[in-house]
């Protein structure tokens, strides 16, 4: 009897144009807007690429070009020459084809057509390497025997810090986008969720009313809705998952395993709210489908969907309102592993998510416990 419910409610769902609308369509033409927005954005603004710059006059300081070919040949190159005369030099700058110009010999400049990151690189550089090839020249002719001691102490690193990466994940922020729109159809599927309560309730609906006519158990019938939503709504999350990471080529490198896990927990999670809210009072089914959106969207735009940063700002007013907050369980929970090495941050996300799903359920069935009818 269980599983005879359960393959038609599974048929039930799939037929219901919510479903197709909100949890399939809208989130693949959302997911591609956001991918044409922001698909490269983090790159023009803030990732710097190997400079491709011309040299003029090499001949006048052959030091430079040993230089530049040990620079060369770092895994990420800070810049890449190319030897030519100053015309065709000055003509490849014109054309966008390098970023600047540099004049090698004892007075070197750099000559550019814009500002930018960059252009201040190189002239960082070549300010660097003057002053240096300057200190060289003047203790050989001061002190030859020096040479040795100056030069070491010039290309150790005069700091006593070093650069360490704070993640070896991806650190485009605006992948958080992404993350959200996980989360956005996650909540989503408190519709489906809805539909299941709304349709134990013969005051509510024509199929209420039959299946409390029915001999077959409430709490059975109920229970196989709840699982069957469950089991569309993982689908769901598994094609979304599938389409931003294949499709739209959203890095989350070795971890997308866990990131169809936690998608799925956040599915289960929305459909339980819809359960819960279905469960409440005798409103009109579009009344609660409204306060389902409404709810819906209101956590996703906390969670940082509409604002990115807002997610951060209410972690430092409100710390514990993102533990509350379905749709940042789900983000935070795949935001974990790109930006931690270790999952405890990304599990403690998920028990919150499964303790939000199990209130969830336990209230509705508790508000629609032998609920009985005085006619049909």
């Amino acid at each position: 009897m269980f599983l005879h419910n359960l393959f038609y409610e599974l048929k039930s769902s799939l037929r219901a144009k919510e479903l197709i609308i909100w949890l399939m369509i809208f989130p693949i033409i959302l997911g591609t807007f956001f991918k044409i927005a922001f698909g490269d954005l983090y790159d023009k603004q803030t990732k710097m690429d190997t400079i491709k710059t011309a040299v003029v006059g090499i001949e006048n300081d052959p030091n430079f070009r040993t230089v530049i070919e040990q620079i060369e040949q770092e895994d990420e190159p800070l810049l890449k020459a190319e030897y030519l005369d100053e015309e065709k030099a000055l003509e490849k700058l014109a054309n966008g084809d390098v970023t600047g110009v540099i004049y090698a010999g004892d007075d070197m400049s750099l000559t550019v057509s814009d500002t930018g990151i960059e252009q201040s690189v190189l002239r960082v550089f070549i300010q660097q390497y003057s002053t240096k090839a300057g200190i060289i020249k003047e203790t050989l002719a001061s002190d030859p025997s020096k040479l040795g001691e100056v030069t070491k102490a010039l290309m150790a690193d005069a700091s006593p810090n070093h650069a360490e990466p704070l993640t070896k994940g991806n650190t485009d922020f605006y992948i958080e986008y992404m993350y959200n729109l996980i989360a956005m159809v996650a909540m989503y599927g408190s519709i489906t969720g809805l539909h299941i309560a709304v349709g134990n309730q013969a005051n509510l609906s024509p199929l209420g009313a039959r299946k409390c006519c029915s001999p077959t158990p409430k709490a059975l019938s109920t229970l196989a809705g709840i699982i069957g939503s469950w089991l569309v709504q993982a689908v769901c999350m598994v094609i979304c998952v599938s389409f931003t990471a294949f499709v739209l080529k959203t890095d989350y490198g070795k971890n997308l395993p866990y990131v169809y896990l936690a998608a799925i927990l956040g599915g289960i999670t929305g459909v339980s709210m819809g359960f819960f809210v279905g469960s409440i009072g005798r409103m009109k089914n579009s009344m609660k489908v409204a306060i389902c959106m409404t709810g819906s969207m209101l956590c996703c735009f906390l969670s940082g969907l509409m604002m990115g940063n807002i997610k951060g700002w209410i972690a430092m007013k409100f710390p514990v309102f993102n533990n509350l907050n379905p749709a940042a369980l789900v983000a935070d929970s795949i935001s974990s592993l790109n930006l931690y090495t270790g999952h405890e941050r990304y599990f403690t996300k998920l028990m919150y998510m499964c303790g939000i799903s199990a209130v969830f359920i336990t209230l509705g069935l508790i508000l629609t416990r032998r609920r009985k009818y005085a006619d049909l």
